[in-house]
């Protein structure tokens, strides 16, 4: 595995996306992120402001969930609720698709929804990732997905919210990459919780790994490969 341990941690967005989650737990998310170095913290809108502030200068990014675990808002909804994030401190957004368009042919609709809010990210710097939730769509309309996210290029596209009844698998990821090939990222979420899994996403060709065990992972790559 040519990875060390730093490089591996700068591939895992540190996340808490529960409904209950406190404030406390919050900061410890940040202040593990700022420890581990991670790529950044995803969190639902509300808390950005706060994890902004708790990671401003650390280098982590602060990623906000949009339309989040659903998907089922208008476009004009979820690009406010992009640009509201982006002004709270969002540096990251994941947004997810509307699936009842997609299961209606309405490849318009897709391209329309994706167009906007991978703009507003770019003409913020902020970064942009599209959720496909695979565990609900046939590998037609998971290439459907891709070959729009090939052309309009958000930063990456992403397997799974982690809400669904299915995550990430090693045959969605390939089957994305084999799409979008160098042109947009893949990033493996949902159910992700052993180093073995992880390494496995990331020989698939995923770059980023969305986890809530992101320290227990680092421990053990560190423990090991010891680098």
């Amino acid at each position: 595995m040519n990875l060390d341990t730093q490089t591996f941690a700068a591939m895992i967005d540190h996340t808490l996306l529960k409904p209950d989650a406190t404030k406390k737990q919050f900061e410890v998310l940040c202040a593990e992120a700022r420890q581990y170095k991670f790529a950044m913290v995803a969190i639902n809108p509300y808390p950005v402001s706060m994890c902004s502030e708790l990671l401003d200068g650390s280098g982590v990014g602060v990623g906000a969930a949009i339309s989040f675990p659903l998907g089922q808002l208008t476009i004009d909804e979820k690009v406010n609720e992009t640009r509201s994030a982006i002004a709270d401190g969002a540096t990251e957004i994941d947004y997810v698709v509307n699936i009842t368009e997609l299961k209606a042919g309405n490849q318009d609709y897709i391209t329309e929804e994706m167009t906007g809010i991978v703009e507003v990210c770019r003409d913020a710097n902020v970064v942009s990732k599209v959720i496909f939730e695979n565990c609900y769509l046939t590998d037609e309309e998971k290439t459907t997905l891709a070959n729009i996210a090939r052309e309009v290029k958000p930063d990456f596209i992403k397997t799974s919210t982690g809400f669904g009844p299915g995550g990430a698998t090693l045959t969605d990821v390939k089957l994305m990459k084999s799409i979008v090939g160098d042109d947009v990222q893949v990033k493996a979420a949902g159910g992700i919780r052993s180093l073995d899994d992880a390494l496995a996403f990331v020989e698939a060709g995923a770059t980023r790994i969305g986890t809530s065990s992101g320290v227990a992972l680092v421990k053990e790559f560190n423990k090991r490969y010891g680098n």
